[in-house]
């Protein structure tokens, strides 16, 4: 196998599964940078895996190829409504925020089982008719060498990502929005001087959060589970959570380490087709993408620095 025909069998499957970690790492970016921890991030995809799914089963013959677009959008905005539960407790009440982000897993995943059980008389919904699908980029898959490998037979929604990534970046330290951000993450007690409302930043960001892992778990039930039950999001969350510290809190760092993760869970589909790989067993690959993410924090989370007032809820007056 040539390095060219590697490189075009290696390449859509790590950016079609690095697609969902990347709009929920931004997400986190987003809560995290702002000073609240979000462990509820794999919460949040449930949840977006659950309305997606179940909008596009309701409403596939009415919107026809439009459904996964708007079944995305409706996710998010479930999603970020849902995700006001953390922020509450989290900023307002001043309660444990990963305490709160681990009740905000079970109550998504509780409530969605649950849903789907009364919705569907069973433990998982229908599977779709109207999925995202790969497609050729026009022009672009014609271009020699670089064409095949990076604009054939790939998902939209995977370069939607990486745009979303640097525009977030943009946002986020290039605008008076972002600075804000940033600066009640690092020293709440100096922007409120400042006139920038804390609770209100944080309320923001954390909406933002949920808005954005409602993306990621939407898109990973649409492009790859295609439906919904207990089992659709596994780890995908914690993933993101992973890419947002071995990315050491920055929207592009973070895009960076969700395009290694997505990579490492492509082998477990690809590994068979690659001749270094064609005799590993089947089980060391599916575990690979969890073992390198616990490699990959065991040797970064010591030199990655959190933004300093991550954690700590902010009192007026205190410092």
């Amino acid at each position: 196998m040539g390095v060219i025909e590697l490189l075009a069998q290696v390449i859509p499957p790590a950016l079609f599964f690095s697609a969902p970690l990347i709009f929920t790492a931004l997400g986190g970016v987003f809560s995290e940078r702002s000073g609240v921890v979000n462990i509820g991030l794999e919460g949040l995809m449930v949840m977006g895996a659950f309305v997606g799914i179940v909008f596009n089963l309701t409403f596939a013959d009415a919107l026809g190829p439009w459904t996964p677009w708007v079944s995305i959008l409706v996710a998010m905005v479930v999603s970020a409504i849902f995700s006001v539960i953390h922020a509450v407790a989290a900023v307002s009440f001043r309660a444990d925020q990963v305490v709160s982000g681990v009740a905000i897993n079970f109550l998504a995943l509780g409530l969605g089982i649950f849903l789907t059980k009364q919705f569907y008389g069973k433990g998982q919904t229908d599977m779709v008719t109207q999925p995202f699908y790969t497609t050729d980029v026009w022009l672009l898959s014609d271009i020699p060498v670089l064409g095949p490998i990076f604009f054939e037979g790939i998902y939209v929604i995977s370069y939607i990502s990486i745009i979303l990534a640097l525009v977030c970046w943009y946002i986020m330290y290039k605008t008076p929005f972002g600075l804000r951000l940033r600066a009640v993450g690092e020293h709440p007690m100096a922007a409120d001087t400042n006139g920038i409302s804390v609770t209100k930043m944080r309320y923001v960001a954390v909406i933002i959060s949920g808005a954005f892992g409602g993306l990621g778990g939407s898109v990973f039930a649409l492009t790859i589970a295609l439906n919904f039950s207990h089992a659709t999001i596994v780890g995908q969350g914690f993933m993101a959570l992973a890419a947002v510290i071995f990315g050491k809190w920055h929207p592009l760092g973070a895009m960076g380490a969700a395009l290694f993760f997505g990579f490492a869970q492509s082998l477990s589909v690809i590994g068979a087709g690659i001749p270094l790989l064609a005799d590993v067993p089947q089980v060391f690959l599916l575990i690979a993408p969890y073992v390198l993410t616990i490699l990959a924090l065991a040797g970064f989370i010591g030199r990655s620095e959190a933004p300093r007032a991550n954690g700590e809820p902010y009192i007026k007056g205190s410092r």
